[in-house]
Protein backbone atom coordinates (compact mmCIF):
# COMPACT_ATOMS: atom_id res chain seq x y z
CA UNK A 1 0.00 0.00 0.00
CA UNK A 2 1.25 3.52 -0.79
CA UNK A 3 2.42 5.55 2.20
CA UNK A 4 0.87 8.85 3.28
CA UNK A 5 3.79 10.72 1.71
CA UNK A 6 3.21 8.91 -1.57
CA UNK A 7 -0.48 9.82 -1.51
CA UNK A 8 0.41 13.45 -0.81
CA UNK A 9 2.89 13.43 -3.67
CA UNK A 10 0.28 11.98 -6.05
CA UNK A 11 -2.31 14.54 -4.97
CA UNK A 12 0.11 17.45 -5.38
CA UNK A 13 1.08 16.16 -8.83
CA UNK A 14 -2.56 15.92 -9.90
CA UNK A 15 -3.17 19.53 -8.86
CA UNK A 16 0.04 20.80 -10.47
CA UNK A 17 -0.89 19.03 -13.72
CA UNK A 18 -3.70 21.57 -14.21
CA UNK A 19 -1.44 24.41 -15.28
CA UNK A 20 -3.99 26.91 -16.55
CA UNK A 21 -5.17 27.76 -13.01
CA UNK A 22 -3.03 28.51 -9.93
CA UNK A 23 -2.61 25.56 -7.56
CA UNK A 24 -4.46 27.50 -4.85
CA UNK A 25 -7.54 27.84 -7.08
CA UNK A 26 -7.50 24.17 -8.07
CA UNK A 27 -7.16 23.09 -4.43
CA UNK A 28 -9.99 25.41 -3.35
CA UNK A 29 -12.27 24.10 -6.09
CA UNK A 30 -11.42 20.50 -5.20
CA UNK A 31 -12.32 20.83 -1.53
CA UNK A 32 -15.53 22.70 -2.34
CA UNK A 33 -16.64 20.08 -4.87
CA UNK A 34 -15.71 17.21 -2.54
CA UNK A 35 -17.59 18.82 0.36
CA UNK A 36 -20.66 19.33 -1.82
CA UNK A 37 -20.52 15.74 -3.09
CA UNK A 38 -20.44 14.37 0.47
CA UNK A 39 -23.15 16.68 1.78
CA UNK A 40 -25.49 16.17 -1.17
CA UNK A 41 -25.44 12.41 -0.60
CA UNK A 42 -27.68 12.83 2.46
CA UNK A 43 -28.71 16.49 2.93
CA UNK A 44 -31.49 17.42 0.51
CA UNK A 45 -32.03 20.91 1.92
CA UNK A 46 -30.45 23.28 -0.61
CA UNK A 47 -29.23 20.31 -2.64
CA UNK A 48 -30.12 21.75 -6.07
CA UNK A 49 -28.25 24.99 -5.41
CA UNK A 50 -25.17 23.13 -4.24
CA UNK A 51 -25.35 20.76 -7.22
CA UNK A 52 -25.50 23.72 -9.60
CA UNK A 53 -22.43 25.19 -7.93
CA UNK A 54 -20.63 21.83 -8.19
CA UNK A 55 -21.28 21.66 -11.94
CA UNK A 56 -20.25 25.28 -12.41
CA UNK A 57 -16.92 24.61 -10.70
CA UNK A 58 -16.36 21.36 -12.60
CA UNK A 59 -17.01 22.95 -15.99
CA UNK A 60 -14.28 25.52 -15.38
CA UNK A 61 -11.88 22.71 -16.28
CA UNK A 62 -11.11 21.00 -19.57
CA UNK A 63 -12.92 17.67 -20.07
CA UNK A 64 -9.65 15.76 -19.98
CA UNK A 65 -8.85 17.19 -16.52
CA UNK A 66 -12.19 16.68 -14.78
CA UNK A 67 -11.42 13.12 -13.75
CA UNK A 68 -8.55 14.43 -11.61
CA UNK A 69 -10.96 15.62 -8.93
CA UNK A 70 -12.46 12.18 -8.31
CA UNK A 71 -8.93 10.77 -8.27
CA UNK A 72 -7.93 13.37 -5.67
CA UNK A 73 -10.82 12.33 -3.45
CA UNK A 74 -9.92 8.67 -3.88
CA UNK A 75 -6.32 9.41 -2.90
CA UNK A 76 -7.56 11.31 0.17
CA UNK A 77 -9.76 8.40 1.28
CA UNK A 78 -6.84 6.00 0.93
CA UNK A 79 -4.45 8.32 2.75
CA UNK A 80 -6.86 8.74 5.69
CA UNK A 81 -7.27 4.98 5.81
CA UNK A 82 -3.51 4.55 6.05
CA UNK A 83 -3.01 7.35 8.57
CA UNK A 84 -5.94 9.24 10.14
CA UNK A 85 -4.34 12.69 10.14
CA UNK A 86 -4.70 16.18 8.69
CA UNK A 87 -3.96 15.15 5.09
CA UNK A 88 -5.58 18.19 3.48
CA UNK A 89 -3.70 20.60 5.74
CA UNK A 90 -0.42 18.90 4.83
CA UNK A 91 -1.33 18.99 1.14
CA UNK A 92 -2.17 22.69 1.36
CA UNK A 93 1.20 23.47 2.91
CA UNK A 94 2.99 21.16 0.44
CA UNK A 95 1.51 23.11 -2.47
CA UNK A 96 2.99 26.30 -1.04
CA UNK A 97 -0.30 28.19 -1.20
CA UNK A 98 -0.70 29.09 2.49
CA UNK A 99 -1.47 32.75 3.04
CA UNK A 100 1.10 34.49 5.23
CA UNK A 101 -0.73 37.78 4.69
CA UNK A 102 -3.84 36.30 6.31
CA UNK A 103 -1.85 34.53 9.02
CA UNK A 104 -3.06 31.23 7.61
CA UNK A 105 -0.83 28.26 8.35
CA UNK A 106 -2.01 24.74 9.10
CA UNK A 107 -0.80 23.14 12.32
CA UNK A 108 1.87 20.43 11.93
CA UNK A 109 0.82 16.98 13.23
CA UNK A 110 3.32 17.03 16.11
CA UNK A 111 1.87 20.30 17.42
CA UNK A 112 -1.71 19.09 16.94
CA UNK A 113 -0.96 15.95 18.93
CA UNK A 114 0.64 17.97 21.72
CA UNK A 115 -2.27 20.42 21.94
CA UNK A 116 -4.79 17.58 21.88
CA UNK A 117 -2.92 15.91 24.74
CA UNK A 118 -2.98 19.17 26.73
CA UNK A 119 -6.74 19.49 26.19
CA UNK A 120 -7.39 15.96 27.46
CA UNK A 121 -8.93 15.66 30.90
CA UNK A 122 -8.88 11.86 31.10
CA UNK A 123 -10.91 11.48 34.29
CA UNK A 124 -13.58 13.91 33.14
CA UNK A 125 -13.83 12.26 29.73
CA UNK A 126 -14.43 8.83 31.26
CA UNK A 127 -16.93 10.30 33.74
CA UNK A 128 -18.89 12.22 31.11
CA UNK A 129 -19.02 9.28 28.71
CA UNK A 130 -20.45 7.11 31.50
CA UNK A 131 -22.84 9.82 32.74
CA UNK A 132 -24.05 11.37 29.46
CA UNK A 133 -22.91 8.86 26.84
CA UNK A 134 -20.70 11.35 25.01
CA UNK A 135 -18.53 14.41 25.44
CA UNK A 136 -18.67 17.64 23.48
CA UNK A 137 -15.66 19.49 22.13
CA UNK A 138 -15.45 23.07 20.86
CA UNK A 139 -12.90 24.20 18.27
CA UNK A 140 -13.45 27.96 17.69
CA UNK A 141 -10.85 28.35 14.92
CA UNK A 142 -10.70 24.94 13.33
CA UNK A 143 -8.67 25.31 10.13
CA UNK A 144 -8.67 21.89 8.50
CA UNK A 145 -9.65 20.10 11.73
CA UNK A 146 -6.17 18.91 12.68
CA UNK A 147 -6.55 19.23 16.44
CA UNK A 148 -9.97 17.57 16.42
CA UNK A 149 -8.54 14.62 14.49
CA UNK A 150 -5.70 14.35 17.01
CA UNK A 151 -8.12 14.63 19.93
CA UNK A 152 -10.34 11.90 18.49
CA UNK A 153 -7.45 9.51 18.23
CA UNK A 154 -6.27 10.33 21.74
CA UNK A 155 -9.75 9.21 22.84
CA UNK A 156 -9.22 6.00 20.91
CA UNK A 157 -5.98 5.49 22.84
CA UNK A 158 -8.10 5.68 26.01
CA UNK A 159 -10.27 2.86 24.68
CA UNK A 160 -13.20 5.18 23.88
CA UNK A 161 -14.91 4.99 20.49
CA UNK A 162 -14.87 8.61 19.29
CA UNK A 163 -17.34 7.76 16.52
CA UNK A 164 -19.98 7.12 19.18
CA UNK A 165 -18.91 9.13 22.22
CA UNK A 166 -17.62 12.45 20.84
CA UNK A 167 -19.43 15.37 19.26
CA UNK A 168 -17.56 18.43 18.00
CA UNK A 169 -18.61 21.95 17.10
CA UNK A 170 -16.01 23.58 14.85
CA UNK A 171 -15.96 27.12 13.51
CA UNK A 172 -13.96 28.94 10.87
CA UNK A 173 -14.44 32.17 8.97
CA UNK A 174 -12.61 30.83 5.91
CA UNK A 175 -15.02 28.75 3.81
CA UNK A 176 -12.13 26.74 2.34
CA UNK A 177 -11.12 25.67 5.85
CA UNK A 178 -14.74 24.74 6.61
CA UNK A 179 -14.76 22.48 3.54
CA UNK A 180 -11.43 20.92 4.49
CA UNK A 181 -12.54 20.14 8.03
CA UNK A 182 -15.93 18.87 6.92
CA UNK A 183 -14.44 16.47 4.35
CA UNK A 184 -11.89 14.95 6.73
CA UNK A 185 -14.24 14.61 9.69
CA UNK A 186 -16.89 13.10 7.41
CA UNK A 187 -14.47 10.52 6.04
CA UNK A 188 -13.22 9.69 9.55
CA UNK A 189 -16.84 9.38 10.75
CA UNK A 190 -16.47 11.96 13.52
CA UNK A 191 -19.84 13.39 14.64
CA UNK A 192 -19.58 17.14 14.13
CA UNK A 193 -21.14 20.38 13.05
CA UNK A 194 -18.70 22.54 11.09
CA UNK A 195 -19.90 26.13 11.24
CA UNK A 196 -18.98 28.70 8.62
CA UNK A 197 -19.01 31.65 10.94
CA UNK A 198 -17.17 34.19 13.05
CA UNK A 199 -16.41 33.10 16.62
CA UNK A 200 -15.67 36.66 17.77
CA UNK A 201 -18.90 38.24 16.50
CA UNK A 202 -21.00 35.06 16.94
CA UNK A 203 -22.16 35.23 13.31
CA UNK A 204 -23.21 31.99 11.63
CA UNK A 205 -23.48 31.71 7.84
CA UNK A 206 -23.94 27.96 7.32
CA UNK A 207 -23.78 24.65 9.18
CA UNK A 208 -22.16 21.54 7.70
CA UNK A 209 -23.27 18.42 9.60
CA UNK A 210 -21.07 15.37 9.08
CA UNK A 211 -22.81 12.08 8.22
CA UNK A 212 -21.84 10.72 11.64
CA UNK A 213 -23.80 13.56 13.28
CA UNK A 214 -27.01 12.35 11.68
CA UNK A 215 -26.31 8.63 11.82
CA UNK A 216 -25.48 8.91 15.53
CA UNK A 217 -28.75 10.83 16.18
CA UNK A 218 -26.77 13.67 17.72
CA UNK A 219 -29.43 16.18 16.78
CA UNK A 220 -31.63 14.42 19.36
CA UNK A 221 -28.86 13.64 21.85
CA UNK A 222 -27.61 17.23 22.02
CA UNK A 223 -31.11 18.60 22.62
CA UNK A 224 -31.80 15.96 25.25
CA UNK A 225 -28.35 16.29 26.80
CA UNK A 226 -27.54 12.59 27.00
CA UNK A 227 -27.65 9.24 25.20
CA UNK A 228 -30.18 6.61 26.24
CA UNK A 229 -27.46 4.05 26.97
CA UNK A 230 -25.79 6.38 29.51
CA UNK A 231 -26.37 6.67 33.27
CA UNK A 232 -28.59 9.71 32.68
CA UNK A 233 -30.41 7.85 29.93
CA UNK A 234 -31.16 4.89 32.16
CA UNK A 235 -32.45 7.25 34.86
CA UNK A 236 -34.63 8.94 32.25
CA UNK A 237 -36.05 5.59 31.12
CA UNK A 238 -36.77 4.66 34.74
CA UNK A 239 -38.37 7.96 35.81
CA UNK A 240 -39.50 9.57 32.55
CA UNK A 241 -37.90 12.89 33.42
CA UNK A 242 -34.63 14.68 32.69
CA UNK A 243 -33.15 18.12 32.66
CA UNK A 244 -31.78 20.01 29.68
CA UNK A 245 -28.09 20.82 29.90
CA UNK A 246 -28.03 23.48 27.16
CA UNK A 247 -29.93 26.69 26.59
CA UNK A 248 -31.25 25.92 23.11
CA UNK A 249 -32.41 29.51 22.61
CA UNK A 250 -28.77 30.57 22.21
CA UNK A 251 -26.99 30.50 18.83
CA UNK A 252 -24.85 27.41 18.25
CA UNK A 253 -21.60 29.35 18.68
CA UNK A 254 -22.71 30.71 22.05
CA UNK A 255 -23.73 27.23 23.24
CA UNK A 256 -20.37 25.83 22.11
CA UNK A 257 -18.65 28.11 24.61
CA UNK A 258 -20.65 26.93 27.60
CA UNK A 259 -19.07 24.99 30.44
CA UNK A 260 -20.04 21.46 29.36
CA UNK A 261 -17.67 21.63 26.41
CA UNK A 262 -14.01 20.75 26.35
CA UNK A 263 -12.09 23.17 24.16
CA UNK A 264 -8.97 22.81 22.06
CA UNK A 265 -8.08 26.35 23.12
CA UNK A 266 -8.30 25.48 26.83
CA UNK A 267 -10.86 28.23 27.49
CA UNK A 268 -13.64 26.01 28.80
CA UNK A 269 -11.85 23.07 30.37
Amino acid sequence: MPSTKEHLKSMASAIDAIRYYPAQSVFTDFVEMAAIAIRNAYDHTGREEREALYLKLLHKYKPEDRHRFSELLQQLVQALHEEPADILGELYMTLGVASAARGQFFTPPSISNLLAQLAMDTDRIHQDVARRGFITLSEPSCGSGAMVISFAHKMQDLGINFQQHLHVTLVDLDLRAVHMAFIQLSLLHIPAIVVHGNTLTVQEFDHWHTPAHGMGLFGVKLKRGFAIDSDMGQAYVATGSAYAEEDLTLPLLARAGQGNNLSTQGATL
